[in-house]
Parts: structure tokens; C-alpha cells; sequence
């Protein structure tokens, strides 16, 4: 009588037909499903490897980002100073021609005369002083004594020694 129903106000089997937990397992299902766990198994691995190339690939392009991102700042620190350096020569170049144009002989008169007050000698103003022909030289009278600075090693051995 196994698969009839019995007549109930509910329907069921006298013996079901699955058992839940039992499964009847002969020797090629057991290969079965060997292969299919070694194929799992396999599948599994592959999935692995590729994420870790994924991984990998993404930790390269990113390493290569971070470095172009260090070598576009410097790029631009390099700039900025090209730049600073540019203004820098330029007032330097402003500042000598300044001081060119102050230092002419004609200009320093003139602002001499403007600003000082200042003129020319006259005759009746300058003093004339007469001076011997002859020099004199004297030699000193003391004996001028060099002395030379000692090593730190020479005033060890002096110390220990008692020189």
C-alpha cells in the first residue's frame, strides 16, 4: 500500500516516499559527489584568484595614482618657486639700474649742491701743508714673540709630563 492515501479529512501518505535526512547513496554518487565538491572546490579557488588579481590591479593603479598625484605637487611647488624667482630677479634688476643711475658722478654732484648745500672749493679756502722729503722709520724696541697654539694632544702630554 505505499503511495495510496487514506481516506481522511486529510490527505497523507501511509509511507512517504522522501524521508527527510536519509538519502540512499551508492558508490557512483559517492563519485558523484566527490567530483562535484572537488569541482566546487575548483570553482571556488579560480573565483579566489581572480579577486585577488583584482585586487592586486587595483592596488597597482592605485599606487601609480598616489605617485602622479606626489609628482603634480611638486610639479607645481617647482612652478611657484620658477615664478618667485622670476619676480625676484626682475626687482633685482630695477634695484641695480636704480643703483646705476644714483651712483653717476653727475648725479651725485647734483644732489649734493640740492639737498647738502654743498659747492666747490676756492682757492682762499684751501690749506696747503709742507712735508719733509725724508722718511723716518724707527724700529720698536721691544722683540716682538710669537707663540704658536698648542694641540690638544701636545698640552696632554705636556700635562703629563709636567713641561
Amino acid at each position: 500500500m505505499i503511495g495510496y492515501y487514506e481516506y481522511e479529512t486529510s490527505p497523507r501518505k501511509l509511507k512517504p516516499e522522501y524521508e527527510p535526512g536519509r538519502k540512499k547513496v551508492n558508490k557512483t554518487t559517492k563519485k558523484h559527489l566527490a567530483n562535484k565538491k572537488s569541482k566546487v572546490n575548483e570553482y571556488s579557488k579560480k573565483k579566489v584568484k581572480y579577486i585577488v588579481g583584482i585586487l592586486f590591479a587595483f592596488i597597482i593603479l592605485l599606487t601609480i595614482s598616489y605617485r602622479y598625484s606626489l609628482i603634480n605637487t611638486k610639479f607645481n611647488e617647482k612652478e611657484s618657486l620658477k615664478s618667485n624667482l622670476a619676480e625676484i630677479q626682475k626687482q633685482n634688476a630695477q634695484l641695480n639700474l636704480n643703483i646705476e643711475k644714483s651712483t653717476n658722478i653727475n648725479n651725485i654732484e647734483q644732489q649734493a649742491k640740492e639737498k647738502l648745500g654743498m659747492k666747490k672749493l676756492d682757492n682762499n679756502q684751501k690749506v696747503y701743508v709742507s712735508l719733509p722729503k725724508q722718511d723716518y722709520v724707527e724700529s720698536s724696541a721691544e722683540e716682538v714673540q710669537t707663540e704658536e697654539e698648542e694641540t690638544w694632544w701636545e698640552a696632554l702630554i705636556n700635562d703629563l709630563f709636567g713641561k
